[in-house]
């Protein structure tokens, strides 16, 4: 299967841990400090709703997935929430760079954006290091000189669901074109996954299936 046909069925069968019904907390936070401005786009934005939540609070928000499932989700969303204007389209994060609107002709020579906005897709890459440097090449290709990158990623500092780094990946990952500015434990909400207890053993499980695990944030200048 390609990367896209294994997200497409965690759509379709409605088995990502991710999809909630609301932004993370920690998202919504985040955005009251004022750091995220300007032309925004969200890699990985799955069902969208912090695409939604940003275009309704009047930023110039962009989502992007790489599975046509999710941004099929992330439409349906914004239009159930009384938000269809919410723009979102199919990109593949590992190839941003060869989009011109999105990095210019040479690529990385007209990057796009001022603000990156990653809630849970960078530590997809925390065991493939090669991939990992790929996605970066194309973060900094299309993020403007002096432009924010923020990262939600999950934590290995406790027990877990999904890839979880330590705070090591990020800091080795971000160092040549980037000035690491902040770098602080976080908490991300997802849907226990089904059978699986034993990833989130000692963690507080609210009734309707949903539970905070140890994450990082952080806040990364592209120079």
């Amino acid at each position: 299967m390609t990367r896209a046909e294994i997200w497409n069925a965690v759509y379709d069968n409605d088995t990502a841990p991710w999809v909630i019904g609301e932004p993370q907390p920690a998202i919504i936070e985040l955005e009251k400090t004022g750091t995220i401005r300007g032309r925004v786009l969200e890699p990985g934005c799955g069902a969208g709703e912090h695409t939604i939540l940003l275009t309704g609070l009047g930023y110039d928000v962009l989502g992007v997935d790489l599975a046509p499932s999710a941004v099929a989700y992330a439409h349906a969303n914004a239009v159930a929430k009384g938000a269809p204007a919410v723009r979102f389209e199919q990109a593949d994060a590992l190839a941003m760079e060869a989009r011109p609107d999105f990095a210019g002709d040479p690529p990385g020579s007209a990057p796009a954006f001022d603000t990156i906005l990653d809630s849970a897709l960078f530590h997809v890459f925390g065991t493939e290091p090669e991939t990992r440097a790929v996605y970066v090449c194309n973060l900094h290709a299309v993020l403007r000189p002096g432009g924010l990158l923020h990262v939600l990623a999950l934590s290995d500092a406790e027990p877990g669901f999904g890839p979880r780094i330590s705070d090591t990946v990020i800091r080795e990952s971000f160092t040549e074109g980037w000035e690491l500015e902040e770098l602080r434990p976080a908490r991300y909400r997802g849907r226990v996954p089904e059978g699986a207890p034993e990833s989130v053993a000692g963690l507080e499980i609210s009734p309707a299936g949903l539970v905070d695990v140890a994450a990082w944030l952080a806040r990364i200048r592209r120079l």
